[in-house]
């Protein structure tokens, strides 16, 4: 038997049938409960993982009709019940996504016993069973049951394969699209994976790994509108961190040379397909190195990450591939700009010009920008989108990069990185700068920004200007978005990598 359909959103929508398959449910838990037996017990005999029963028998190509004399316990949910006649077939699922059929017979169980099983079991529970490893008669390993107890009771159907749930309803139930949804799954284990490949590339490479706060007192290391809350305790208004930069410097400072973090950030801003209000971000910060080794490092980052995964070639947004095996490209800000714009620009090209130019690509400019921040409206309304293969774009003007070191070479340019691929930032880089005289007039400007209404200029943190007085080694730093990554290597959208997004409230 199979249930009737429930959407598990809203389960009394209207149809008659609904409201009862859940009273039949719990109708069942009742009864049990009745007759002494716990719907919900503290534990229940589990002696073997599905997928080690899997993993020993399916290598030796039994025949049918096999009786291997081996007792085992196993657990699963159901996600298969033919339950009519004198034997019924069961499918349980483990939660990597193993599956095995059991059999429950009349010879076995009895008439009471298999009329109880067939009377209180659905598709959705929990199912503990104990019996013998064979094989049926059509060969397919299986338990042949002699006992069972639910490890719990569900009270609400599942989708089935006739009304699948909604995109809107996988992502606001997301336990129940990982039951259903082998893919969702997946993705929850390749996040994992990723996870585990970054962390053994930095290892390699001798960093450490560090947690830093979360709440914070002031606004930095990026330009972003923060979340504000209150700390009691303090009666101190703090903010949630927008990024992990300065903490990790005041690491660096310490003397902690390599230095990282995978961590959560918050940015109360717009959420869209690639853009979420709490994301997972990666920094990085290696004394004595700059932005090309931190370019280096990325690469190796991203490719061993694909490789975790299986997935070093991508089919890109304009059906090209993109292979991260390949070097990725370099190229400057001002050279692809100049490109887009079909005359030379730099960083000497004066206000009135590149408003000009902005006016004639319906570029919509805030008001007092000032040459580089039109610079890089420009290019991204202009060429972001165009970068499909993976590019470092490379040096940003001054008033864009406020944390980076001025370029070696070209005076109003810094040394930065923005890494694009398929069309989307994925991470930046810097030589940090590590003058604190100069970063103190910097962050000063930006203050004056925060206070004349700007929610995304950074605030004035004296704490992290006094460590730069105690000598910041000569740096470069790195960050990268975690989710961003997940997406480019799986080819799905941000809320199908965050396993729980933020949502609007039903």
């Amino acid at each position: 038997m199979t249930d009737t359909h429930v959407d598990p959103v809203n389960p009394d929508n209207g149809q008659d049938d609904l409201p009862e398959q859940m009273r039949v449910r719990r109708e069942k838990r009742d009864r049990l409960l009745a007759e002494g037996v716990p719907p919900y017990p503290i534990s229940v005999p589990r002696t073997h993982l599905l997928k080690d029963l899997r993993a020993k028998y399916d290598s030796q190509d039994l025949e049918p009709d096999t009786r291997t004399g081996e007792q085992v316990a196993v657990v699963g949910r159901v996600i298969f019940l033919r339950n009519t006649g004198k034997l019924c077939f069961v499918r349980l699922r483990e939660g990597d996504g193993t599956e095995l059929q059991v059999m429950l017979s009349l010879a076995d169980l009895g008439e009471e016993g298999l009329a109880r099983f067939k009377q209180l079991v659905d598709i959705g529970d929990l199912l503990a069973v104990q019996g013998e490893v064979i094989t049926s008669r059509r060969g397919e390993l299986s338990v042949q049951v002699t006992g069972w107890q639910l490890a719990a009771k569900t009270l609400r159907p599942l989708p089935n394969e006739h009304k699948p749930l909604s995109e809107e309803a996988r992502v606001r139930m997301r336990y129940v699209d990982l039951i259903v949804r082998p893919e969702a799954r997946e993705m929850v284990r390749a996040k994992a994976a990723v996870l585990k490949a970054l962390r053994a590339t930095y290892d390699e490479h001798g960093f450490v790994e560090v947690e830093t706060p979360v709440l914070q007192l002031t606004n930095g290391g990026a330009a972003a509108r923060p979340f504000s809350t209150h700390l009691n305790a303090f009666d101190q208004e703090m903010k949630l961190r927008i990024a992990l930069e300065l903490d990790l410097k005041r690491a660096m400072i310490g003397g902690v040379d390599r230095v990282y973090e995978i961590g959560r950030t918050f940015r109360n801003e717009g959420l869209d397909s690639t853009h979420s209000a709490e994301f997972s971000m990666i920094e990085a910060y290696q004394a004595y190195g700059d932005y090309d080794s931190m370019a280096e490092l990325i690469q190796e980052l991203i490719r061993n990450a694909g490789r975790a995964i299986g997935r070093t070639t991508i089919t890109a947004r304009d059906g090209s591939t993109i292979d991260v095996e390949q070097p990725f490209r370099h190229a400057t800000l001002f050279g692809l700009l100049s490109e887009a714009v079909g005359e030379s620009v730099d960083v000497t090209t004066d206000l009135a010009t590149l408003t000009k130019l902005a006016e004639q690509h319906d570029v919509e400019l805030q008001p007092g920008r000032n040459v580089g921040e039109i610079a890089v409206d420009l290019f991204e309304k202009l060429c972001e989108h165009t970068l499909i293969q993976p590019t470092f774009v490379r040096d940003y003007p001054e008033s864009a990069r406020p944390l980076a070191k001025p370029h070696r070479e070209i005076p109003g340019l810094v040394e930065a990185w923005d890494l694009f691929v398929n069309g989307v930032e994925l991470g930046v880089a810097y030589s940090e700068l590590n003058d604190p005289v100069i970063q103190r007039d910097r962050l000063v400007a930006q203050s004056l920004q925060a206070a004349a209404g700007d929610p995304e200029a950074m605030e004035l943190d004296e704490d992290f200007l006094r460590a730069m007085e105690f000598g910041m080694p000569p740096a470069g730093g790195m960050g990268m978005g975690l989710d961003r990554l997940v997406m480019l290597l799986t080819g799905t959208g941000i809320r199908e990598t965050i396993l729980f997004p933020l949502l609007r409230p039903e």
